[in-house]
């Protein structure tokens, strides 16, 4: 017998729109009847089933069932490594908290940062490890934590200072040539990596300084809910629960040093969770020893079992005071059990939508309507923050747009770092703030802080695709091939 031949019919414009349409209806019925209460299985209920729409079109359109899943399980698949890298987070911040090494930095923080210059220190902060390491991720999994502990601890606004990590952080991965999205823009839209950064420059600085001026501001204004007789207490508190000293630092040392030489993001929060399960054992053995539940163990088992919880389900704190109850009492691979749920139902709708072939009409429309070297910019820089939204992870925000607007760029003679440009300033820069795309939910569950919440802080991040809309309205920096071979010559 012969093999039977699918017949496939393509997407009309509608068929793409429904299952965002359902989707949209779905989350805004989620949030009215939840509220901040959403994330934790409601959304993710309105991501399956505007999958299930999605699905339903393909079907319609002549697509097998099993295609479908196997677009799923391929979707899910891609997802599985950010999954893993969450989860090892998890690991990392409950043995970091037992093993103070949380405790040290969130003491060394108070003694250095004042209230007034809080914000804006620590995006610059997070913007010099990020653009060292590369790595968005990292620094709000090492010092991102220490930094809200330090808010929490001043009486501060965690909101605010998570959109403080997030636009320092993200500026650091931006701009640095070992971070992953900054090497895959380039390599998408066929630009070289260094003229990609420089061509950056003129948006990312910008957009830096505004950020930072903002935050200056916002830190002048304001008012600690903490007196610094409070945070003497909590200083006191952490040293009279924890042994805490230089020494404990050297787990962060080695994360970022391995970060720096590029080692894989995995191994690398792998080995530094796992050093904080030894400092644990060495320099905090009472307290190991009571999360081991030392009564019905020896104490050797005991220290053992107690590094083992806290890489599992984390560390809660027992003093009775609130304040450094709620700084200490977190981490462990459960505590992000919800954020993974929520990148596997959200890679299951995206997934389904690039199979179907959604996506690719959806973007076919915007380029049709782009006439100008202004309207194909613009157009690649909505395609990159809509694919973010609904495809929910930033590399496919960067290679579906970069793949499908290429030809058309080298077409119409401009440069190819306006394409790449244009893709890590909406599409690396945005996707921390969709709160299931896998870098909002990672953010969310690493910072302990809803991506609704620190989304209108992220000042960076918000600000950086705007200038690179108004540039090009303007047609400032937009680079012709043919213009620069004439002068080449």
């Amino acid at each position: 017998m012969e093999p039977e031949v699918q017949t496939l019919r393509e997407p009309s414009l509608l068929d793409a729109l429904l299952p965002l349409i359902a989707l949209v209806v779905m989350l805004f019925l989620s949030v009215s009847l939840y509220a901040d209460n959403s994330s934790y299985g409601a959304n993710q209920i309105a991501l399956l089933l505007a999958a299930g729409v999605a699905g339903l079109i393909g079907l319609k359109n002549g697509l097998r069932w099993e295609a479908i899943e196997d677009a799923v399980v391929q979707g899910v698949s891609v997802s599985t490594k950010a999954v893993f890298i969450l989860l090892m987070v998890g690991s990392l911040i409950g043995t970091w908290i037992l093993a103070g090494i949380v405790p040290t930095l969130i003491g060394y923080g108070l003694q250095i940062l004042s209230p007034s210059i809080f914000y804006a220190a620590s995006c610059v902060i997070c913007a010099i490890v990020g653009l060292a390491i590369g790595s968005s991720w990292t620094v709000a999994g090492t010092i991102g934590i220490a930094l809200m502990g330090v808010a929490a601890a001043m009486g501060l606004s965690p909101a605010i200072t998570a959109g403080a990590v997030i636009s320092g952080a993200y500026f650091g991965d931006k701009m640095s040539p070992l971070s992953d999205t900054t090497n895959l823009a380039p390599a998408v839209a066929g630009a070289d990596l260094f003229e990609h950064i420089r061509a950056m420059i003129w948006t990312t600085g910008p957009s830096f300084v505004i950020a930072l001026t903002l935050f200056a501001v916002i830190g002048l204004n304001a008012e600690p809910v903490v007196s610094g007789d409070g945070l003497g207490d909590v200083s006191s508190m952490l040293q009279a629960q924890f042994n805490v000293g230089w020494y404990l630092l050297i787990p962060v040392a080695v994360v970022f040093l391995l970060a720096m030489r590029k080692f894989p993001a995995l191994p690398t929060i792998a080995i530094g969770a796992l050093l904080g399960a030894v400092f644990a054992m060495v320099f905090q053995p009472e307290q190991t020893a009571a999360v081991g539940a030392a009564d019905s163990r020896g104490h050797a088992m005991a220290l053992l079992a107690g590094a083992w919880t806290a890489m599992f389900d984390g560390y809660q704190s027992s003093t009775g005071i609130d304040r450094v109850d709620s700084l200490l009492s977190r981490g462990g691979m459960s505590s992000m059990l919800n954020t993974v749920w929520l990148i596997l139902c959200a890679m299951a709708f995206g997934s389904v939508m690039e199979r179907v072939g959604l996506l690719k009409r959806l973007v076919q429309s915007v380029l049709r309507a782009a006439h100008t070297a202004t309207g194909l910019i613009l157009a690649t820089l909505f395609t990159t923050i809509g694919v973010n939204v609904i495809a929910a992870d930033q590399y496919m925000a960067i290679v579906l747009p970069g793949r499908l607007y290429r030809d058309e760029f080298e077409r119409r003679g401009l440069h190819p770092v306006n394409l790449s440009r244009a893709l890590e300033d909406a599409g690396t820069l945005t996707s921390p703030l969709v709160p299931w795309n896998t870098c909002g939910a990672y953010m969310a569950a690493t910072l302990g802080v809803a991506t609704v919440a620190y989304l209108p802080f992220c000042f960076f991040n918000l600000i950086n695709p705007l200038i690179a809309g108004a540039f090009a309205v303007v047609g400032f920096q937009v680079r012709q091939m043919a213009v620069e071979a004439r002068a080449a010559s």
